[in-house]
């Protein structure tokens, strides 16, 4: 891009620009790549910045641009924006690469700056869904960007073993399914059904409620009557886990979970009413009143003593500051319906004294037709579903085009087809957008696909 911007910069000075050129990036992509303020340039003239502008791309629209690399010139009030060409992108793009090879696009501007990732968040005792794997998408993107820009990067898990959701998938174990022994590799998808069927029957019958308020209270007293079910279902969701991360390259440094700061938490909220920064609420919660700073009311404690998210990850943040006390920032990377709770959290860590440079990174939800997923429904689509889906229709496309090869070869070239079409497909959209899959948009060999990127690469 240096490159490319000395060019541009040559093109100016030979329209009549003296002073130094600072080039920018315009706010709006159909405003063109590079934008030029004529302030300075309005001044040398005596006239109005919009006058300089459009005089100036006068100018320029006479000049022979394509030599220069520039495919459209436009003034929009005071800036000139510049179009580039692509070709000229492609051979200043492809000479940089073949002369820097694997150091292309990188550069150290992190140097010695350590910056935590923090992904995908999920839930034992729930299926790794769609969802899951956008974050996982681009959060290994993150991480990649990171590194290429020089920082020492730290990728984390935060996983809620000891949630309401565990409460509910082991009340339901219980009632329904007592004595029943899962499918051999198929553990993690009958806890996920389980916590379904539980939460549609709960939503039916909340006369129940009570029962699994009970097997909460159990479980965070390690009870004897609760804890051995939950340590075995909680370690066949970690071993899945970790087995569909390896699969999407996905390695974590270090994994929190939610049972080892769960009970910290709720010596965080006792610091807190200390300090008086939370007080006690209605029914006797504990609240962090945070209207002046327009984020409302954040919920610290229910009038039960049990604590939530907020509780927890309160408990988090300091976990991670003194496991990793020289981080740069800490990034955590979750769905902009989360937007709002993050400002809150972060608020009440900066009251509360916590000098941490934490920063919340949202994307868009994936979608149904029917609407948004939700495993409490059950109208979920499944990581492992999406997989066998892409791997069907790749498996039978390779396998015709290449009737010579063993079903080994076909079956090796097809994963690794699948999985580039899925990533590309998740990363394709705009992050903060909501997306819908379509297996057969990803799967196809032609246009902007995984398998058509990798196809012209080999080619």
């Amino acid at each position: 891009m240096l490159l490319i911007k000395e060019q541009i910069i040559g093109l100016l000075k030979s329209a009549g620009v003296q002073n130094v050129v600072d080039l920018a990036t315009p706010p709006k992509p159909e405003l063109g790549d590079l934008s030029f303020a004529c302030f300075d340039l309005a001044k040398e003239q005596k006239n109005s910045p919009v006058e300089a502008a459009q005089n100036l791309q006068t100018k320029l629209a006479q000049m022979d641009l394509e030599n220069w690399g520039v495919s459209k010139v436009m003034a929009t009030g005071p800036y000139v924006n510049l179009f580039l060409s692509s070709g000229m992108i492609a051979k200043v793009s492809l000479s940089a690469i073949k002369r820097l090879k694997q150091k292309y696009g990188t550069n150290k501007n992190g140097a010695r700056k350590k910056v935590i990732v923090e992904y995908p968040s999920n839930n034992t005792h729930k299926e790794l869904h769609v969802g899951h794997l956008r974050n996982i998408c681009i959060g290994n993107t993150l991480v990649q960007l990171f590194s290429a820009n020089g920082y020492q990067v730290v990728p984390i898990n935060y996983l809620n073993d000891l949630g309401a959701h565990v409460a509910k998938c082991l009340w339901g174990i219980q009632k329904f399914h007592a004595g029943e022994v899962p499918p051999k590799g198929g553990e993690q998808k009958w806890l996920g059904q389980i916590y379904a069927e539980a939460a549609r029957y709960l939503e039916e019958h909340p006369d129940e409620k009570p029962a699994v308020y009970d097997v909460q209270t159990k479980l965070e007293a390690h009870d004897k009557s609760i804890w051995p079910l939950y340590q075995k279902t909680r370690q066949w969701s970690i071993k899945k886990f970790e087995e569909m991360f390896r699969e999407l390259e996905l390695f974590h440094r270090h994994v929190f979970y939610e049972q080892d700061v769960k009970e910290a938490g709720q010596k965080v909220v006792d610091e807190l009413i200390a300090k008086k920064i939370a007080t006690v609420g209605e029914g006797g919660a504990i609240i962090v009143d945070l209207t002046q700073y327009g984020l409302d009311i954040g919920l610290l404690r229910k009038s039960n003593g049990s604590g939530l998210y907020l509780t927890s990850d309160l408990a988090l943040a300091v976990a991670k500051n003194k496991k990793y006390p020289d981080i740069f920032e800490s990034v955590h990377l979750v769905g902009s319906e989360q937007n709002f709770y993050f400002k809150q959290l972060f608020k009440i860590l900066e009251l509360a004294g916590y000098s941490y440079r934490m920063k919340h990174i949202g994307y868009g939800l994936v979608s149904l037709a029917s609407g948004k997923m939700s495993s409490r429904t059950g109208n979920v689509v499944l990581y492992e579903d999406v997989r066998d889906e892409v791997y069907k229709k790749i498996y039978d496309e390779t396998k015709e085009r290449h009737a010579d090869w063993s079903n080994k070869t076909v079956a090796m070239t097809a994963l690794k087809l699948t999985l580039a079409a899925i990533k590309f497909e998740f990363l394709k959209h705009e992050a903060e957008k909501t997306m819908m899959f379509d297996a057969k948009a990803a799967t196809s060999f032609d246009g902007f696909t995984g398998p058509y990127v990798l196809y012209a690469v080999a080619r």
